[in-house]
Formats: structure tokens, C-alpha cells, sequence
């Protein structure tokens, strides 16, 4: 039986939920309008409160921003921890540290070209202080530059990498990695058939490989 007053609003949540709720909402603006989509009345309308409800979580649009900017981030080790998790086990420490280096890479570029417009969120900030955030990383924890250190880490500890090439060549990794997952989706690459785009990449990881 049912009062005349008839079914409730959804106006409340409980700790944390609305946070959540509204960054949620941010990232799916995010996928079909980037960041300039993000207006907190449209997203507190998507979540079904009003508009000033989202000042007990976020000061300013600028906040909720950058939430969803590390939110994005997230998406992305998120995506880079399964592609590690998919390798199949291989007996040689030495390739299979290899072999992590490249699924690391690989997910990225394809998670840039599945997700143009949260990988263009993520990186919308040169704030690079937030790779080491904690709301940056995925289930395992990690973010995405911490993930790509500690393969690294393990060429080393396998005999792969020579000690004194180690340092600081995730940045060299990353760069290349990053460059061409922004040339196949804003760049000049951005017509390459699939089958062209994946060939692109084996040929640069192939260069990274021999380049560290």
C-alpha cells in the first residue's frame, strides 16, 4: 500500500555515495563531450539532486575536475592491471619481464583508442603530480607510471636491463607510449586502420626494446 504523497525523491545518500555518484556521472559527459561537457548542473541532474548539493563535496567545478580527471586515471591502470593479468605464465623471468613491458604498452594505446575522451581527461592536466595519487591508481593500487616502474624494476632484477640504463627510463617508456596513442587519436594517425594502428605500435614497442 502506498501513500498519497506518492514515491519519494531521491535527495539523500549515504557517506561517500554522492561523491561518488556525481564523478561517475562527470566521466560519462566525459566520454562524448570531454571536459568542457562537465557542467555540475547537468551532472546533478544525472544523478537526481540539485544542483547545490554538489558543493558538500566538491568546492568548485574545478574540483570536481580534477576528481574526475583522477578518476580517468584510474580507468586507465585499471585497464593496464587486466592486460598484466591476461599474460600467460612464461617460464623465462628475463621475457616475461619483457612481456609485461609490452602488455603495459599496449593497453595504454588501446585504451586511448577505445577511450579517446577519458585518456583526454586524464592527461588535461600538466599537474604530473598526480600519478602518484592514491585516487589514481587501480584495484591493485597502482597508477599507471607506478605499474610501468615496477616492470621496469623486474627487467632489471631479471638480468634484461643493465642497472645503470634504469634510471628515469620510465620517462623515455612513457613519452613514446603516449606520443603515439595521441597521434592515433588527434593526430595525423587518427585515419590508420585498426590493423595499421596495431602495427604501429609492435613496431615501436620493438624500438623501445632495443632503446633501453
Amino acid at each position: 500500500m502506498t501513500s498519497g504523497t506518492g514515491p519519494r525523491k531521491r535527495d539523500t545518500y549515504r557517506h561517500g555515495d554522492l561523491r561518488n555518484a556525481l564523478i561517475q556521472a562527470g566521466l560519462e559527459l566525459v566520454r562524448d563531450g570531454g571536459l568542457d561537457a562537465v557542467v555540475l548542473r547537468e551532472v546533478t541532474r544525472r544523478v537526481g539532486v540539485v544542483p547545490n548539493a554538489a558543493y558538500r563535496h566538491f568546492a568548485d567545478r574545478n574540483a570536481l575536475l580534477r576528481a574526475i580527471r583522477q578518476a580517468a586515471l584510474g580507468r586507465l591502470a585499471a585497464a593496464m592491471e587486466a592486460e598484466l593479468a591476461a599474460q600467460p605464465p612464461v617460464d623465462d623471468p628475463a621475457a616475461s619481464a619483457r612481456a609485461r613491458i609490452r602488455a603495459l604498452a599496449t593497453s595504454y594505446l588501446r585504451f586511448a583508442q577505445a577511450e579517446p575522451g577519458l585518456f583526454r581527461a586524464a592527461f588535461s592536466t600538466s599537474d604530473m603530480a598526480d600519478t602518484g595519487d592514491e585516487a589514481a591508481g587501480g584495484p591493485g593500487g597502482s597508477t599507471a607510471f607506478q605499474l610501468l616502474g615496477a616492470a621496469l624494476d623486474d627487467l632489471v632484477s631479471t638480468g634484461a636491463l643493465p642497472a645503470d640504463r634504469r634510471p628515469d627510463a620510465e620517462y623515455f617508456v612513457w613519452s613514446a607510449v603516449h606520443g603515439l596513442a595521441v597521434l592515433l587519436i588527434d593526430g595525423p594517425l587518427r585515419g590508420l586502420l585498426p590493423v595499421q594502428a596495431e602495427e604501429a605500435g609492435e613496431r615501436l614497442l620493438d624500438s623501445i626494446e632495443r632503446g633501453i
